[in-house]
């Protein structure tokens, strides 16, 4: 009974986005994992640690409800010579037992507000051709597809 009353607690607890917190890395981890990025927590944490480093072109914000991160989303500034900045998504999870819930939407938003702040006009994300219902999600945000491409990958190690 104890579970169902806190999964009740869950859905109608306000939802509150925020900066992520080096405390947050082992849920952020748990999430990467779901949709098949499989670091470990310390592996996450030396990452996280690099860009936040660099706070002036990443952001993670996090979804927390019920003071459990239940989503994440990093962007980061990328700068080229041919072109204005830009903003891309490195990465979208909401835990899979919160989603349907509009979470993904407003982790969204919070990065288009930081794009704005940050001088960029576009944002870019990129989602494995498998992944059609992220790809349905983000054409109801208002996403287009620009191209399809081949990605090249040279390990170096």
């Amino acid at each position: 009974m104890a579970g169902i009353i806190c999964l009740l607690m869950a859905e109608t607890s306000p939802l509150t986005i925020r900066l992520a917190r080096e405390e947050d890395v082992t849920r952020l981890a748990d999430m990467a994992d779901q949709l098949g990025h499989h670091s470990t927590v310390e592996q996450i944490r030396k990452r996280f640690e690099v860009l936040m480093k660099k706070s002036d072109y990443n952001v993670i914000f996090v979804a927390e409800a019920n003071r459990k991160a239940v989503g994440w989303v990093h962007a980061h500034v990328y700068d080229m010579l041919v072109d204005d900045p830009k903003l891309e998504i490195g990465g979208l999870v909401v835990d899979e037992k919160f989603r349907g819930r509009g979470i993904g939407t407003e982790l969204m938003q919070a990065a288009e507000n930081w794009a704005i702040e940050k001088g960029c006009f576009t944002i870019y994300v990129r989602s494995n051709v498998i992944r059609t219902h992220a790809h349905e999600f983000y054409e109801r945000m208002g996403y287009t597809m620009v191209k399809s491409h081949y990605i090249f990958r040279k390990a170096l190690k």
